[in-house]
């Protein structure tokens, strides 16, 4: 975790004495303490470290002065602070700063997760009142996707500041879309305060086929898509995707001091089952397993960084890991609860740059029921019946990957335009 705190350090120390203003007579919420030996070691290099959006409010406040604004965030929309004498690590959420900068916040809209990010995935995410503001909740999960002309008619600016992982099926970028629709149709700019994406150092999978469009796969782009939050509006904008190809007026205030290639480790949880750096690594590899009948650890403790299941025949592959579901945060009803998943532990595997079909394809030769295998919801996350009908033809890794090639070239050939950091 070293890694992750010198990089959020760095995240508030250029702008420590504006942040203070902006959130002194607030609580302070704590990060993960900081491990390092002395301070000097904290600010080694700090010129070249990364300032996420939010933290740079003298780029966007003037935007917001005397203006009706709504904002789409979560738990991870946070401005961070400088660390205190215990070098522990502090935030305040970026809601709490702005009401307390006399910003007049109107609503906040919460997409998968809820606000403060406890919902299981797939939970019906209700509206409500945020306890610590009062401010009205509008949830963008379930059946209101879309912000309504009626949730919009009082806002003058919208913001959009949420922690994306960089997988087409999580889905804070179809959220994106929709706000960006709602508010093109309403004539309302949208603001957007840039985050890095953790897995932005590279481009995989099959490239969604428009027939399978869904809240987990909007658009033709491969699973890992390798763009931030900031980058992919300014793609949806340029490839006229939102309805009636009508266009969003947009702002991003980009990441200072990053790249694509720049290690970024989140001091917050994106999600419930994605608690750290590994889980966030394997996870657009590992959640094709939400496809089919064997487990990603959704009721363990290492949720995304092993897979199992009762069924699959151990003397085939090392599945010599043994893990029984059980309810937790996130996963009130985890797949295979209660019995005992035999599969992997990769909670120490290397950091991958690429899709790893390996287990995918184990999993399924180790399945004796192979009708069983696959759910409905597969296609949905491949976005292509090709490769479960490749899998169960028993196509290898390589051979499958072979297979995406052309799309990805020219995927990374139209995504050049819209890329902010390089």
């Amino acid at each position: 975790m070293i890694r992750f705190n010198l990089y959020m350090v760095k995240n508030t120390v250029l702008l420590f004495v504006l942040v203070l203003i902006s959130c002194g007579n607030l609580s302070k919420d704590k990060a993960t303490n900081v491990k390092t030996d002395t301070k000097a070691t904290l600010f080694k290099n700090e010129d070249s470290l990364p300032i996420v959006g939010a933290n740079q409010t003298a780029r966007y406040l003037t935007l917001l002065e005397g203006k009706r604004v709504g904002i789409v965030a979560n738990q991870t929309s946070v401005i961070f602070k400088a660390p205190d004498e215990a070098l522990q690590l502090e935030y305040t959420h970026i809601v709490d700063s702005l009401v307390s900068l006399n910003i007049d916040i109107k609503k906040v809209f919460a997409p998968e997760h809820g606000f403060r990010g406890k919902a299981d995935a797939g939970e019906i995410v209700k509206d409500g009142v945020d306890t610590k503001t009062g401010l009205p909740i509008v949830s963008l999960y379930g059946s209101n996707k879309k912000p309504t002309p009626e949730q919009l008619a009082n806002l003058d600016l919208v913001i959009f500041d949420i922690q994306d992982v960089g997988a087409r099926f999580y889905t804070y970028i179809s959220s994106l879309h929709y706000v960006m629709e709602a508010c093109a149709e309403a004539n309302i700019p949208v603001l957007i305060l840039d985050r890095p994406n953790p897995n932005g150092h590279y481009i995989d999978g099959p490239i969604l086929e428009t027939e399978y469009k869904s809240f987990v796969g909007m658009h033709p782009v491969p699973v890992v898509h390798g763009m931030t939050i900031g980058e992919y509006a300014k793609m949806i904008n340029g490839e006229k995707w939102l309805k009636d190809e009508i266009s969003c007026d947009i702002t991003v205030i980009p990441v200072k001091n990053y790249t694509h290639n720049t290690p970024y480790s989140l001091p917050i949880k994106p999600s419930p089952n994605l608690p750290n750096d590994t889980a966030i690594n394997l996870y657009p590899s590992l959640c094709f397993f939400e496809g089919t009948n064997v487990s990603a650890g959704r009721g363990t403790d290492k949720q995304f960084q092993i897979f199992g299941s009762p069924a699959l025949d151990t003397t085939m592959f090392s599945f010599n890991y043994k893990f029984i579901p059980q309810p937790n945060d996130g996963a009130k009803y985890p797949k295979h609860e209660n019995e005992t998943c035999f599969g992997k532990d990769l909670s120490n595997s290397a950091k991958l740059n690429r899709l790893d079909l390996n287990h995918l394809i184990e999993a399924y030769q180790a399945t004796n029921d192979k009708d069983a295998f696959f759910n409905n919801f597969f296609i949905k996350l491949a976005g292509t019946e090709a490769l479960q009908k490749q899998i169960e033809s028993k196509h290898t890794a390589y051979e499958i990957k072979k297979t995406w090639v052309r799309g990805l070239q020219a995927y990374n050939s139209m995504r050049q335009p819209y890329l902010i950091y390089k």
